[in-house]
């Protein structure tokens, strides 16, 4: 009997020890940001870009916003950059008419409770295209 507990408990803490070893780790916001970008090269940084166009938004934790145009991705790195958190809710304020710009204002506010977070002052963005193959 003893040696049946003994084996049970045996089995139950190596069984505890790899759970946590399978389990994928969290990327930072870097490597997430990376792993975007693969297969991309840098552009010429901008400071606007038009309203409208765009068809998709990327908040990459602490790390950056990524505006998708097409097939190019154009990725800012605010200031305060470390209040990004995807959870949150952004609200733009522009200080012109049709187009987002550098310096321009990035509320954050909280998704459930709609509490105001913080801010990101926008930078240029910097455009990255995919890299054509060579044949």
């Amino acid at each position: 009997m003893k040696k049946t507990i003994i084996a049970a408990l045996a089995v139950m803490i190596a069984a505890s020890g790899t759970a946590p070893a399978l389990a994928k780790p969290k990327l930072t916001g870097e490597a997430k940001l990376a792993k975007m970008l693969e297969g991309r090269e840098a552009g010429k940084p901008v400071s606007c870009l038009p309203l409208g166009s765009g068809s998709d938004t990327t908040v990459i934790d602490k790390t950056a916003i990524v505006y998708r145009y097409g097939n190019t991705l154009y990725v800012n790195r605010p200031t305060n950059a470390n209040a990004l958190d995807s959870d949150d809710v952004m609200v733009t304020e522009l200080r012109g008419s049709s187009t987002l710009c550098r310096l321009d204002t990035v509320k954050l506010h909280d998704r459930a409770s709609h509490f105001y977070e913080g801010f990101v002052g926008l930078q240029d963005f910097v455009p990255y295209r995919k890299i054509a193959s060579a044949r």
